[in-house]
């Protein structure tokens, strides 16, 4: 792929490099804030190659490029100028238009996405040891097992110091005090604290914010919790510090503000984070936990169904970051998660359906964006599959729900829970395997309920959904009837100024456009010209991709995807010449227009230079109609010759 045409195409189509405030990219997607999203120019991102489609979601404006995304994003910076790390130098952002929930949407996105792939593979390392214990490959006594299981649980357990750095970014606070307010939670001493059998007093008693408390600051108590693994109160702490450290810059002379502004921040907020924040953060995020726990217990069948019929409609919209909150907030109160869990079939579904597309397809560009996504489907890249091949097609996307929803019921019966932050389709599975006790029950619950999604997603498609996988190609088969009916109408149009005031036209010759094989009109493989419709001709099968003026005239029509002409001859025939069948979808690709509207051209002049091999291999019929559109001002129009012919060969007589 020519990345850095690409990326000089996004550029323009997002409105220019002085409407980006940022972009960033995440798996399969360019994230960017727009000054204004009304200068972008959506339709044409969609239809440029290499991007799969747009999506405007949570305040961005997001270009869905594949598994290459990481390689555009590289060349994009480049291209457009961008710096600190894909932000331009202005800071403007714009946040008028975004609700709050786009707004919490948009902090955990931007503070996850980061370094959501070191998150995902510490739990795939973490669940793959604990599943070595339990089978007995390892032992927890061995050094193997402590380095191991230390590789996968320590980004864990300071988890907050990563959630520091990305939220100091997001909210604009200086990066290494940041990561001071995390590492003061996480100081060994502070942690020894919090599981202290020294108790000084006991706050809130009989209610359930009871808390006991182990030690004071100058008299204050402090409720000391445990802040490894944990989430909301490093994102609140940070938060508190941007409006601290603003406020501290304020009064502090520049000269000393390199030194003074983190002390005083520090000195600031980390006290408070410990009185006030942290316990209130904790409260709040087990509240959370308990409300989805509590809903999911409720029903959790209902739950499994809602979750697995509309996971793939979150993820298409962004707010599925949602989750990945409510997830953590899970994993500090409880140890676990059953509700993210839930959305594992989904990947599953879907490329159940995309195989059943790819054996279903008759067309081989559908094919060529099947197969791929079928397998970064399976390691949980789902959006090629959603965007390329099952959403445009409506009712396979709907089936891949359904599916899905079916599924997920199995994971709600088998009481599955994920211990970690793991990768989605088959690296989900190290998740679930529980880092104390090791593989269970529950997870081949998750193994079966994967394997059943993937299968009736593929026997639905198969079953109910055949119908819809080439309606795309008979709606383009349509249109393309109706352009070529316009484009017989554009030139009856454009050559009226001259029409003859006799009713019949004088006799003439037409000498063939093309080198190859003519053919009668009949036996080409549309009904559109096949039948005569737009008037009688021939065909050539051409073996040279260069299509000639077949008389001395003047160019009335050239259709912006470059695959068809219409002339009107000196002699006063109106010829169009449409080269191959349904090569409208091509949209000008292999094909290179040589001559303008209203240009004069004589018999022999090069028209139209297109690539035969590149049109086949796309899986379109190169045959070319030459039709006489005003056949009805001749007595009759016949084959001068036929088999093979050459450019200057007489091909048509009109008599």
């Amino acid at each position: 792929m020519a990345y850095e045409d690409l990326s000089k195409k996004i550029i323009a189509g997002v409105g220019g490099k002085d409407n980006v405030v940022s972009v960033v990219h995440c798996t399969t997607r360019l994230r960017f804030k727009l000054k204004d999203e009304k200068k972008a120019h959506d339709d044409e991102l969609k239809n440029t190659d290499g991007i799969v489609t747009v999506v405007k979601s949570a305040g961005q404006y997001q270009v869905v490029i594949g598994n290459e995304v990481a390689d555009v994003y590289d060349t994009l910076i480049k291209v457009g100028g961008f710096s600190d790390g894909g932000q331009v130098a202005d800071d403007y952002v714009d946040k008028s238009n975004m609700s709050i929930a786009d707004k919490f949407i948009d902090i955990v996105s931007g503070i996850f996405t980061p370094f959501l792939g070191a998150l995902a593979s510490a739990g795939m390392i973490k669940g793959l040891v604990a599943a070595c214990a339990s089978l007995g490959i390892l032992s927890k006594a061995s050094g193997a097992y402590q380095i191991l299981y230390a590789i996968g649980d320590s980004i864990f357990y300071f988890l907050p110091i990563m959630i520091a750095v990305n939220a100091a970014k997001k909210f604009k606070v200086e990066l290494f005090t940041a990561m001071g307010f995390a590492a003061a939670m996480l100081y060994p001493a502070i942690v020894a604290i919090s599981s202290s059998k020294t108790t000084l007093m006991t706050i809130f008693k009989g209610t359930f914010l009871q808390s006991d408390v182990h030690t004071t600051f100058f008299g204050i108590p402090v409720i000391m919790m445990n802040y490894s693994s944990t989430v909301i109160p490093i994102i609140l702490a940070v938060w508190f510090a941007g409006y601290v450290q603003k406020w501290v810059k304020s009064w502090v002379p520049a000269v000393v503000r390199t030194f003074l502004v983190p002390f005083f921040t520090l000195l600031i907020v980390v006290p408070i984070t410990f009185i006030v924040i942290g316990p209130v953060a904790t409260w709040l995020g087990d509240l959370l936990a308990a409300v989805t726990n509590g809903a999911y217990n409720l029903s959790p069948i209902l739950a499994a169904i809602l979750m697995g019929a509309f996971w793939q409609v979150f993820v298409i919209f962004g707010v599925h970051w949602g989750f990945v909150a409510v997830f953590f907030a899970n994993l500090a109160a409880y140890g676990f998660d059953k509700l993210l869990v839930l959305s594992s079939a989904a990947s599953f579904a879907q490329i159940g359906v995309v195989l059943a597309i790819l054996l279903q397809t008759k067309n081989e560009k559908t094919k060529g964006l099947a197969f791929p996504a079928f397998l970064s489907g399976i390691f949980g890249v789902t959006e090629p599959a959603i965007y390329g091949v099952t959403l445009p097609r409506k009712k396979p996307f709907i089936i891949s729900c359904i599916a899905s929803a079916l599924a997920t019921i199995i994971i709600a019966l088998g009481n599955v829970k994920l211990y970690m932050m793991g990768g989605m389709g088959i690296f989900l599975y190290p998740a679930a395997i529980n880092p104390k006790t090791g593989i269970d029950k529950s997870f081949y619950f998750l193994i079966a309920a994967t394997i059943v999604a993937f299968i009736l997603g593929f026997v639905l498609q198969m079953l109910f959904g055949k119908d819809a996988v080439d309606a795309q190609d008979q709606e383009h088969i349509a249109n393309d009837v109706q352009v070529a009916a316009n484009e017989a109408k554009e030139i009856k149009k454009n050559a009226a100024v001259v029409k003859p005031s006799v009713d019949y036209n004088k006799p003439t010759t037409l000498v063939s456009p093309l080198n190859g094989e003519l053919i009668p009109l009949s036996e080409v493989k549309d009904e559109v010209f096949s039948t005569k419709a737009m008037g009688d001709g021939a065909a050539i099968r051409p073996s040279e991709g260069v299509l000639r003026a077949p008389a001395n005239g003047h160019v009335v029509l050239v259709f912006p995807t470059g695959h068809a002409i219409g002339m009107h001859t000196d002699d006063g025939a109106e010829v169009l010449m449409h080269i191959g069948m349904d090569t409208v979808n091509l949209n000008g690709k292999g094909f290179e227009t040589l001559v303008k509207k209203d240009q004069v051209v004589k018999a022999g002049d090069p028209l139209v230079k297109f690539d035969i091999e590149a049109i086949k291999k796309a899986g379109y019929d190169v045959t070319t109609p030459i039709v006489i559109t005003n056949t009805k001002n001749y007595h009759k129009v016949s084959l001068a010759k036929q088999g093979l012919v050459h450019v200057g060969d007489n091909v048509l007589d009109l008599d």
